[in-house]
């Protein structure tokens, strides 16, 4: 399988997928116009190991919403994800039964070599 949830206003996404030139191979979910499923986000935990590791703590609601002064679990992580797109850290590409979170150039050139 290869996937990638991202977000089709975000620069940083956009200029990811030209760089690693994501053709049609792969599924690409806009998470805005088509929000992620209790499912996807159960698969892609089971990959990374932690909703944690999927929040984006960079969210703008995450200051707003005063959530840097509370200590969140895992289902708080989950529940925030579902509830608002902008919490999922993004890019989320998935190829085969890797997943790759987020944007850091570390992260992209992982991306690159699996391709």
């Amino acid at each position: 399988m290869k996937k990638i949830y991202y977000l089709s206003t975000c620069s940083t996404c956009n200029r990811i997928i030209k760089e690693l030139q994501l053709d049609n191979s792969f599924d690409f979910q806009d998470i805005k116009s088509n929000q992620i499923t209790t499912e996807q986000i159960e698969q892609m935990k089971k990959m990374s190991g932690s909703y944690e590791s999927l929040f984006s703590r960079r969210s703008m609601k995450f200051k707003s919403m005063g959530l840097k002064d509370k200590s969140l679990s895992e289902n708080d992580f989950k529940k925030l994800i579902l509830k608002e797109y902008t919490f999922l850290k993004r890019p989320v590409i998935i190829i085969d039964d890797k997943v790759f979170i987020g944007n850091s150039k570390k992260v992209v050139e992982a991306v690159a070599d699996k391709l």
